[in-house]
C-alpha cells in the first residue's frame, strides 16, 4: 500500500469513526412535485455506504411520499434533511419496488419518524424478519449502517391496483417475477412518472439473480403501456424517454441468443461462450455480472415454450 493510499483510507476511517457516515446527498427535480436522489453505478462498498440505488420524494398535499426508501438509516435521515431545505413536510408513506436490501433498508427511519405506512411485496417480509442482518450490515461500516433495523411492512401489494396517499394517486403495478421474486413499479398519473424500480437500469449491467428474462421483458411491456414522460430506473441517471430502451434490448438481445444457444446445444458450461452482448460491454458492472445472467437466462430458457 502505497503512502498516498495510507493516508486516504487512515483519514476515511477516522472520519468515519468521529462523525459518522456522510452520504452527502443531493436531490434532484425531475417533474413539477419530484425529487430524486441517484445512487452510484457500482455494489455496496465501505466508501459508498451502501448508495448505490435511486430513491425518490414526491411531494403531495401535505407530506412527502417516498419510492424507495435507500440502504441505510443514515441515508434515508440525510435524504429527508435534504428534502427539508425544500420544504419541510412529513413523510406520511414509503412504496418498496422490491426485496432487495439497497432499496428499503431506510424505512426505519421513516417508521421512527414520522410512522409512516410502509407499502411493498410479500416476498420482502417473507426473505427478511426483524433482527436478520442483511448484505448491508456485512458490507458496509458499524457507521453506516447504525440504526438501520429490518422493519415488516404495513402492507403488501398483490395485485395491480391504484392508492391515494394525502391527495397523491399511485398507480402500483403488480407483475410478479420479474427482477427479482416479486416486483411492482409506481405510476404517478398526476405527474405523467414512473418509479421502475430495478425492472429498469441504464448506464449499467443488471442483475437478474433472483429474476427471469421473461418476467422481465412482461415487466418492460407493462411500464411502456404507462403514459410517462419521465422514468426513474432504480440503477442509472437517465430519467428521459430513454431511459428504458437500454433495459427493453439487453433482455430482448439476451433471450434471443440464449435461445439460439438452446437450439445449438451449447449446453450450461459452453453458454457464456456462445452468446455474447458486446453491445453492453462498457456499462458498468459488465464484467461481474453478465455472464452470470447469461448462464441463469440459459437455465430458464432451457425448456421454453414460448409462453
Amino acid at each position: 500500500m502505497s503512502h498516498l493510499i495510507k493516508i486516504v483510507f487512515i483519514f476515511f476511517v477516522v472520519s468515519t469513526t468521529l462523525f459518522g457516515f456522510e452520504y452527502n446527498l443531493k436531490p434532484k427535480q425531475v417533474a413539477s412535485n419530484v425529487w430524486c436522489f441517484f445512487g452510484k453505478l457500482e455494489m455496496p462498498t465501505k466508501q459508498n455506504g451502501g448508495d448505490m440505488s435511486n430513491s425518490c420524494y414526491v411531494k403531495a398535499n401535505k407530506s412527502y411520499v417516498v419510492f424507495d426508501s435507500g440502504s441505510t438509516f443514515k441515508y434515508a435521515k440525510q435524504s429527508y434533511e435534504a428534502m427539508s431545505k425544500i420544504e419541510k413536510l412529513p413523510v406520511s408513506a414509503v412504496f418498496n419496488s422490491h426485496f432487495h436490501d439497497d432499496h428499503w433498508l431506510g424505512n426505519s427511519f421513516y417508521k421512527d419518524t414520522f410512522d409512516a405506512k410502509l407499502i411493498g411485496v410479500k416476498a420482502q417480509d417473507d426473505t427478511y424478519k426483524p433482527g436478520d442482518k442483511t448484505r448491508m450490515f456485512k458490507f458496509l461500516t458499524p457507521e453506516a449502517v447504525e440504526g438501520t433495523r429490518i422493519v415488516p411492512l404495513d402492507e403488501h401489494m398483490k395485485t395491480t391496483t391504484t392508492k391515494n396517499i394525502d391527495g397523491l394517486e399511485v398507480k402500483v403495478v403488480h407483475v410478479g417475477k420479474s427482477h427479482s421474486k416479486e416486483d411492482i413499479f409506481f405510476y404517478i398519473p398526476k405527474e405523467k412518472v414512473v418509479f421502475a424500480g430495478d425492472l429498469v437500469m441504464n448506464g449499467r449491467i443488471t442483475s437478474n439473480r433472483d429474476g427471469r428474462v421473461i418476467g422481465q421483458l412482461h415487466a418492460l411491456e407493462a411500464i411502456q403501456a404507462e403514459d410517462w414522460d419521465v422514468l426513474v430506473a432504480g440503477h442509472g441517471f437517465d430519467v428521459s424517454k430513454t431511459a428504458i430502451d437500454e433495459s427493453i434490448q439487453y433482455f430482448t438481445l439476451l433471450k434471443q441468443r440464449v435461445l439460439d444457444a438452446v437450439d445449438e446445444d451449447t449446453g450450461l458450461e459452453g453458454v457464456t461462450k456462445y452468446v455474447q452482448m458486446n453491445e453492453f460491454k462498457d456499462k458498468a458492472m459488465f464484467n461481474l455480472l453478465n455472464s452470470l445472467n447469461v448462464s441463469d437466462a440459459y437455465s430458464e430458457l432451457e425448456f421454453y415454450d414460448g409462453e
